[in-house]
């Protein structure tokens, strides 16, 4: 963009993905100057409501993915679970798609991703694949591993901690990969941008706290509570985690805190990413828009946070679900500090994503604090629970 002068709207942009990482990436550009379009295959996304032009369509239909690009100027996703092989299609004639497909196609294989990052020399733990899973190839591994479907894993699914042989029951049928169980000290995230014009800009490392039994991030806490070297050493690993994969884009690179403060890098998303809404209030750039910033062509922003922060996932009740029903909103917005926000998903399900709640205050653990007790206040149950 090296015109000084541009006219309205800026870009069209299309949204591959219509769920809440779409729904806020779509505010982001409106403020940006920005009109987008929307695909996904449920009428009425979170994303649609806010772009106001939503192709009904999966992400899998060669006919709607090639009618979401060509009808606009830029295309990117909110989602990994994309037909690449038409994306490449139609950047080869021409179409811009960023991050490109190619690096969509090697990183929504949880294989080839990890193959990729140790080939170059990425830190990450021991694994090996998994064509067919079975009782022996599992014990000869060893135990405690981690099994992860090679395709369509988000959220906790897709992946299986398995302490002992006895729990091989609970293994995924599927093509896989195991991995040496870590006993991390903490989990970290970074996240880093890249523009078009190849300028790289890093967020301030932030630490998740995960929900027992369904790996959901549960709190994040920004800026991780590490030491400085540490913090420096992660922001360095996710930048050349991101020089080898390539791409424009926001990238979202999780890993690994071990005892003696080395560092593991566990999986990367080429997206906007959960360990960062919290840079909406909290950073003078957020995620979102910095994604947009780059994708456009447009000058990366600043990453500089601006106040402490505790984000929290509400997640839908266990045992509910059909439209949502909110219990205790008014009191936790009572609280100073607190900014809630809504997916405008039009049905619940147990610990489906409904929304988040990000807590501002100058001290972290006063912030951690107000952060549990919304946890505690607000609840997402659904009018047609059993």
């Amino acid at each position: 963009m090296t015109n000084p002068y541009l006219t309205l709207p800026i870009v069209r942009l299309g949204i591959i993905g219509g769920g809440q990482l779409g729904r806020m990436m779509a505010k982001a550009a409106k403020r940006l100057g920005c009109t987008c379009v929307v695909l996904d295959p449920t009428p009425g996304s979170p994303a649609g409501q806010v772009a106001g032009h939503q192709i009904v369509g999966h992400y899998h239909d060669p006919a709607r993915l090639r009618e979401l690009v060509e009808s606009c100027d830029v295309t990117t996703f909110d989602i990994e679970d994309i037909d690449t092989e038409t994306l490449l299609q139609l950047e080869r004639e021409g179409h811009p798609i960023h991050p490109s497909p190619q690096v969509l196609a090697l990183i929504q294989d949880k294989l080839t991703q990890k193959q990729t990052l140790a080939n170059a020399g990425i830190p990450t733990a021991p694994f090996v694949a998994m064509p067919e899973p079975s009782v022996e190839a599992f014990a000869d591994f060893g135990y405690p591993l981690v099994q992860k479907a090679r395709r369509g894993g988000y959220d906790g699914r897709g992946v299986a901690i398995l302490h002992c042989a006895e729990a091989y029951s609970q293994h995924l049928p599927v093509p896989s990969l195991v991995e040496r169980f870590v006993p991390a000290e903490k989990e970290l995230a970074v996240l880093v941008a890249r523009g078009r014009d190849g300028d790289s800009r890093s967020y301030p490392v932030v630490e998740m706290c995960f929900r027992s039994g369904e790996n959901v991030l549960d709190m994040l806490l920004a800026p991780a509570q590490i030491p400085a070297d540490v913090a420096v050493a992660a922001q360095q690993l996710a930048v050349r985690t991101l020089d080898v994969l390539g791409g424009v884009g926001i990238f979202g690179v999780e890993m690994f805190l071990l005892a003696d403060g080395s560092l593991l890098v566990n999986e990367v998303a080429p997206r906007t990413h959960n360990s960062g809404h919290h840079t909406i209030e909290a950073n003078v750039t957020d995620q979102f828009e910095q994604h947009l910033r780059a994708v456009v062509g447009l000058p990366l922003g600043s990453t500089a946070q601006l106040s402490p922060a505790a984000m929290i996932n509400l997640l839908g009740a266990p045992g509910h679900r059909g439209r949502p029903v909110i219990k205790g909103m008014a009191e936790a917005l009572a609280i100073s500090g607190v900014c809630l926000h809504l997916y405008g998903k039009a049905a619940t399900a147990p610990f489906r994503k409904m929304g988040h709640v990000t807590v501002l205050d100058s001290d972290l653990s006063t912030a951690r604090r107000k952060a549990e007790q919304v946890r505690d206040l607000i609840e997402i149950s659904g009018e047609d629970h059993p």
